[in-house]
């Protein structure tokens, strides 16, 4: 019997950040996660984080989860991969298959932070090659360098969804359409919009009616649905895909928690069977800890901070850190956490139609129902202003945890203010320099930089770009609206990226000056 103090299944962002404040209070912790590289979804997350400073905003996720895995060998803790924990005993004995050997360890205490897995949806044709869930296209695209498809279809317009299509885009994918049951896109209205603007269609209040082919997918229907999910006759639409895309929803994996004999309960606000804890991670079960998906779902962000905290009470339960220390770390936890839980996707409101933002502006009804805010919405929102010479206009319009753009610019010009959630403004007589750091560090490429009028008829864009190959310079093509529309002739000013971009280009474009407030992407 291999004994330790603190066993920790799953070496994902909540487990990982557990195992780093553990260890670091003095705790000999040991990792099992059943993959081949630890990290779990982080490495698959190409995108920029949301949130402040404190939750590792406007860092790409595979960064994150390479700063963790130095954190966590810095520290001192012990991972092992390949290991799948089969069962969780009394007296926290854990078994683990590593490889063709069944080891048993034992621990004083154990954090359970497996996530959640995939769900799927059944359809006549689900099982055919070709339909896969979103999590396995991203491994595919970003942990592989395997294009999942050429022609796909997205069903689903959570954040999931809307953020692997535009992954799908920047692996050279088609994305023929974004497809959702429910009547308004799920997801962050900027992860929409972005997708939207690259001409994607989004079908909102439609469903997949089969799938075609015989050996592998061929060809995607999809119908309207009514108010009681029931297909619409007559309003079926034909794509040809080979690529059908799941990201409708995920579970907790919770099983292991189900065998020690856990308190559980079925709550779908958090995302079914989970765990009854507290808001450290204490289950029912002395010494027994949760922390991430596996508790309920939420973002990574979240997860690696329930996993911080859920490393410092089991630091505190085995008497390596006293209960006032203890409470004085998790209160500054608990403040981040409660940042992130905040706004009109805090868990509260799921489920709930959101009409005004805080500030009392009509949320876009556009942007819910076709995934982008319309020429005659945009202006009411306080990031979209107009000035002589080059401006940020800030096309933010929901509230959401991420302020990055703030800390961005060096002259102050944008502003969130205190709360964390509060859509950004333009600060009066600030002047702007141009230098970019506000449209490569928004996580939700939302900002643009514009010069409406440059004195000879013609206006200039600057706008985040994340695609290859790169427009050269003189380069002629079309800007496309808001709704992924042609709108215009465009020709390419520059394409430029620094350091401290982060792999973000900046690509300006010039434009009839009466489209500067409408041209929101290039296109060869």
């Amino acid at each position: 019997m291999n004994r330790v103090d603190l066993i920790i299944v799953g070496a994902g962002p909540s487990g990982l950040s557990a195992a780093i404040e553990a260890s670091r209070r003095g705790l000999e912790v040991i990792v099992f996660d059943e993959n081949e590289k630890p990290g779990g979804q982080l490495f698959k997350q190409i995108h920029k984080f949301f949130g402040s400073k404190e939750h590792r905003a406007k860092v790409r996720g595979f960064n994150i989860g390479k700063q963790l895995l130095e954190e966590a060998d810095e520290a001192g803790v012990r991972v092992i991969l390949n290991a799948t924990v089969i069962g969780l005993y009394q007296d926290k004995e854990v078994v683990v298959r590593i490889g063709d050997e069944v080891v048993h360890y034992k621990a004083d205490a154990v954090i359970i932070a497996t996530g959640a897995a995939e769900n799927m949806v059944t359809f006549p044709g689900w099982t055919l090659p070709g339909v896969i869930g979103a999590g396995a296209a991203q491994t595919m695209m970003n942990l592989h360098g395997i294009k999942p498809g050429k022609r796909v279809l997205m069903l689903g317009s959570g954040n999931v969804g809307l953020v692997v299509s535009f992954q799908l885009l920047q692996s050279g994918c088609e994305v023929v359409a974004l497809v959702d049951a429910a009547p308004r896109v799920g997801g962050y209205g900027v992860h929409a919009a972005k997708v939207a603007r690259t001409g994607v269609p989004f079908y909102l209040s439609h469903t997949i009616v089969e799938a075609e082919g015989e050996d592998h997918v061929t060809a995607v229907t999809i119908a309207e649905v009514d108010e009681r999910f029931q297909f619409v006759p007559g309003s079926e639409k034909r794509f040809e895909v080979d690529t059908i895309c799941l990201a409708v929803g995920l579970s907790p994996m919770s099983q292991l928690l189900k065998m020690a004999g856990a308190e559980m309960e079925d709550n779908p606000k958090r995302g079914g069977q989970v765990p009854i804890c507290d808001n450290h991670g204490r289950t029912s079960l002395p010494g027994i800890f949760v922390a991430g998906d596996v508790s309920g779902i939420e973002e990574a962000s979240s997860a690696m901070i329930e996993g911080r905290m859920a490393g410092i009470a089991a630091a505190e339960y085995l008497g390596y850190t006293d209960a006032e220390t203890m409470q004085s770390d998790l209160e500054q936890l608990e403040n981040a956490l409660d940042g992130l839980r905040q706004g009109m996707f805090a868990p509260k409101n799921r489920g709930k139609l959101i009409e005004k933002t805080e500030e009392g502006i009509d949320i876009s009804l556009n942007l819910l129902e076709k995934g982008y805010v319309s020429d005659d919405e945009i202006e009411r929102y306080p990031g979209v202003t107009h000035r002589k010479g080059v401006h940020p206009v800030i096309e933010c319009t929901q509230n959401i945890p991420c302020n990055p753009c703030q800390d961005a610019c060096p002259k102050k010009c944008i502003s969130i203010g205190k709360d964390i959630t509060s859509l950004p403004i333009v600060v009066d007589d600030c002047d702007c320099i141009n230098c970019g750091m506000c449209v490569a560090s928004c996580s939700g490429q939302a900002i643009f930089l514009v010069d409406e009028d440059c004195g000879d008829g013609t206006a200039t864009v600057t706008l985040p770009y994340e695609f290859l190959p790169l427009p050269e310079e003189g380069a002629v093509g079309n800007a496309l609206g808001r709704d992924g529309q042609v709108v215009c002739k465009a020709e390419v000013v520059s394409v430029k990226t620094a350091k401290a971009f982060d792999k973000t280009y900046l690509l300006t474009m010039r434009v009839p000056k009466e489209y500067a407030m409408k041209a929101r992407f290039f296109k060869s």
